[in-house]
């Protein structure tokens, strides 16, 4: 066999045991958890914002970062929902490239997955600790969801990650909202037909385990953009895109219509700067059309302390070594507007 079992990892279990959440976190997450659940069922007309660093490559910076954000939300919390974007998996087109801290708490140095579980679960309670808010992070990997699963208050599931069998199971099983992005071929069916699968209870296997899971209400569609098959990223933020989201919506049998807009990636062809355009049409978009501004329930924007990115080991703090970043001053800003927007 080419696999050469390694280190035998400690569970979800072990993990929770060593590095426990506060109990003042429980009872702040049930109350957060609550809060955006009536965002996505349509019993508040507060609007999401998922918004953070590309990858949470430094948990000083990330908290930092997410210090700065919870200041805002004190000016927006009536209209808003902003939930922090702690990404610590970070998917790759070839596999190359850093993939995040589960795999490489030190970005300049070798893997270390034990290191890893822990400082993912660690920077998470930082980040709580520092702000009081609880975080959005991506699923890269189905089996790492019990190292986070009483943590997390909202769940991406990435354009490559879509329409594996594992992934969609899995978010059956999960209690807060997972967000499952459209392919990045753009198909629409492709992504409701994941929503489809993950509202819906299923038994399986998971980590060991014979599971049975009573399905998950709150999952729904992420608009990122597509690729074409000349490689050519194609925004699907526009008016008619969300008209034929909503349209296709209504022709099946889907809990909770909702959809979040992800400003970057295809929709801005990484060109972060371009977020801040984006997102003002899609709250135009809403503004036209009581129908779009019920299935529109927010946006994803990627942000750090410092605009654009660098490379491993550049040295600039709170400046993204994956994807760029809108910078701070700039976020701050947009989430004003948004917060005035959403009227």
């Amino acid at each position: 066999m080419s696999f050469q079992f390694v280190t035998h990892l400690p569970t979800p279990e072990e993990i929770k045991k060593d590095y426990p959440v506060p109990a003042e976190f429980v009872r702040l997450k049930a109350i957060r958890d609550a809060e955006i659940r009536d965002v996505i069922t349509g019993k508040s007309d507060k609007f999401l914002v998922i918004i953070g660093p590309c990858s949470a490559d430094n948990e000083d910076a990330v908290c930092d970062y997410i210090s700065r954000l919870s200041k805002v939300n004190e000016k927006v919390s009536d209209r808003l929902i902003l939930i922090p974007r702690i990404y610590t998996n970070k998917p790759r087109t070839t596999g190359e490239g850093y993939k995040g801290i589960v795999h490489q708490p030190d970005p300049g140095k070798k893997e270390d997955f034990l290191q890893g579980l822990i400082a993912m679960r660690r920077m998470h309670i930082h980040a709580f600790e520092e702000s009081g808010l609880t975080a959005a992070d991506e699923m890269l990997y189905p089996d790492n969801w019990g190292y986070v699963s009483d943590i997390l208050s909202y769940v991406a599931i990435g354009a490559r990650s879509v329409e594996d069998q594992q992934h969609r199971l899995t978010v059956s099983g999960f209690d807060v909202p997972a967000g499952m992005k459209n392919p990045t071929s753009g198909d629409f069916s492709v992504m409701l037909n994941s929503v489809y699968a993950a509202q819906h209870a299923h038994s399986f296997i998971y980590r060991g385990w014979e599971v049975h899971t009573s399905g998950n209400e709150l999952a729904h569609t992420v608009l990122r953009g597509a690729t074409n098959k000349y490689g050519r990223n194609l925004p699907n933020y526009h008016y008619e895109d969300l008209s034929t989201l909503l349209m296709l919506y209504n022709e099946r049998d889907l809990k909770n219509p909702a959809c979040i807009i992800d400003s970057n990636h295809s929709n801005s062809n990484k060109q972060f700067s371009q977020q801040i355009r984006i997102v003002k049409e899609v709250m135009h978009s809403r503004n036209l059309n009581a129908d779009i501004k019920r299935l529109v329930k927010g946006v994803m924007v990627e942000s750090y302390i410092e605009e654009g990115c660098q490379k491993v080991g550049g040295g600039v703090y709170g400046k993204s070594i994956t994807d760029p970043c809108l910078g701070w001053a700039d976020s701050e800003r947009l989430i004003l507007d948004i917060a005035e927007l959403n009227r």
